[in-house]
């Protein structure tokens, strides 16, 4: 792998890479560098991966040998010149051969060592994802979760709401509703393919932003929806601003596009007047609303009809 300090003398390129294979030995993700249509070097998860040992490397090997067949060798080259020549990275799933000739679907994050240099060396990270994509590819997963974002969809959300609006047990209930503020922008400016992982990494942030027995949907475009069984509206104003500061800190890196968002926050305690889930669900709306027609990157509360106690953002 070239750096800076690489172009010196034969001592200080030996050193560096002396260093870089002692890294990848220790790096506890599947990782290598490749160039020239070959593996440079390969980290030790990454040799496991793809079922080398102790006494056999990747390192030098051409990519086809990981890849089923050279069909498929020449498209995932053409689809990898492509993205890396448009300023994209490479985040998708691809079909791997391990030596032994089994067969896996990983994840493939692929990008330039140099973005200026993108026919040249690149690294790539490689994630076993046979089991999850199995998963995906069942019906009842399908039917219940949203393909961009992999959370759960509107009718699995409106599922889980009905089983609490009008319940009997008097546990506090709360709904946030999370618009990101002018997110139409970010898909004029960088089209859909980068909105859409733009998408996926939000979701992602806001599920770490919840406890485990929460729900993070997207309902729909640029709405998210958030679930707090056993949370009352205090509690739920906090999990709001918190959700709204993640949003602002949020930073999207794909490729050479760089972009940040804000968000809309509304905020919705079940109370007896909200008998539906559709109603639940409008007087979420409504406060998120409110929130957006004070400018965005705020938090609003529905309190009852009409009437609505304002959270500011930052």
């Amino acid at each position: 792998m070239q750096t800076p300090e690489a172009a010196g003398t034969p001592a200080d390129h030996e050193r560096v890479s002396a260093r870089m294979r002692a890294l990848l030995v220790r790096a506890p993700l599947a990782v290598a560098f490749t160039a020239g249509g070959r593996f440079e070097v390969a980290s030790e998860q990454f040799n496991h991966l793809f079922g080398h040992g102790d006494d056999t490397d990747l390192s030098g090997s051409d990519i086809s040998a990981v890849v089923v067949s050279e069909a498929s060798h020449q498209a995932l080259q053409a689809r990898l010149g492509t993205a890396f020549g448009g300023g994209r990275p490479v985040d998708e799933e691809v079909e791997f051969v391990r030596r032994d000739g089994s067969r896996f679907w990983g994840r493939l994050q692929a990008s330039p060592v140099h973005w200026e240099q993108p026919a040249g060396e690149a690294m790539w990270v490689v994630e076993d994802v046979s089991a999850a994509r199995a998963q995906r590819l069942q019906p009842t997963w399908a039917a219940k979760h949203d393909v961009v974002t992999e959370l759960a969809n509107r009718r699995e959300m409106e599922r889980r709401l009905a089983d609490h609006v009008g319940s009997r047990r008097h546990e506090p209930v709360s709904v946030l509703l999370v618009d990101v503020d002018k997110f139409s922008a970010v898909v004029q400016g960088m089209g859909t393919e980068v909105a859409d992982h733009f998408l996926y990494g939000l979701g992602q942030m806001l599920v770490t932003k919840v406890r485990a027995s929460d729900v993070v949907a997207r309902l729909d475009a640029d709405h998210f929806v958030v679930l707090l069984p056993d949370c009352d509206q205090h509690y739920a104003q906090i999990v709001a601003e918190k959700v709204r500061s993640a949003v602002a800190a949020f930073r999207l890196r794909w490729g050479l596009h760089r972009t940040r968002v804000k968000a809309s926050v509304g905020v919705v305690q079940l109370q007896p007047s909200l008998d539906t889930v559709e109603s639940v669900l409008a007087a979420a709306g409504l406060a998120c609303a409110e929130a957006k027609a004070a400018g965005g990157d705020s938090v609003r509360v529905f309190v009852s009809n009409g009437s609505f106690e304002e959270l500011a953002g930052a």
